[in-house]
């Protein structure tokens, strides 16, 4: 049975967005990068609402060149081998290979790709990751939390929803960036 992970860069104060809607502060540097990496590897499928998968389907077109980075080269390739599916009642046509458009979000389905999947199974984007986990779908819960203060936006956790958390796995960067991975329990 495949895990489904949510992962997250976000503020100190615990936001993926700030009050304008910008996450440039959220890009992550090399070391920080290369260690997303190695947890997306075991992922098989990347569910998506439309506004994160409109921001990462940036990596269907950009990232390969021999001019960028080579973590950036190496996410091209983990994202690109990943099947996706998007959950939006307003996206027509998905904008990358290996992508399917679901129209609503449906927890017995998530259920089903779970128990039926060999690989991994990420979840991307804060209020279907809050739906996920009110669902009680939710396995481990990955929070980059970076050094700056936005004072407020876009949450990276879910409002009204209590779930009990188990740390697993802690990881400080040069960068002043924290890792923290829980494992979520019922």
């Amino acid at each position: 049975m495949a895990r489904l992970v949510y992962a997250a860069i976000a503020s100190l104060d615990g936001y993926v967005e700030d009050e304008r809607g910008e996450f440039g502060w959220a890009a992550p540097d090399e070391e920080v990068h290369a260690f997303v990496n190695d947890l997306e590897r075991p992922i098989g499928t990347y569910l998506y609402g439309r506004r994160m998968y409109e921001t990462m389907a940036y990596w269907e077109t950009a990232g390969a060149g021999e001019d960028q980075r080579a973590v950036s080269r190496d996410y091209t390739q983990i994202w690109r081998a990943a099947d996706k599916i998007v959950y939006s009642r307003t996206l027509q046509v998905p904008s990358s290979a290996r992508t399917r458009i679901e129209r609503d979000f449906d927890p017995a389905a998530v259920r089903a790709l779970k128990e039926s999947s060999s690989r991994d199974i990420s979840i991307g984007g804060a209020e279907l990751a809050g739906a996920a986990m009110a669902a009680g779908l939710v396995d481990e819960c990955h929070l980059f939390l970076n050094p700056i203060v936005v004072g407020g936006g876009k949450r990276a956790l879910p409002e009204g929803v209590r779930v009990q958390l188990e740390l697993l796995d802690e990881h400080r960067f040069r960068s002043g960036v924290v890792h923290l991975r829980y494992r979520l329990r019922d």
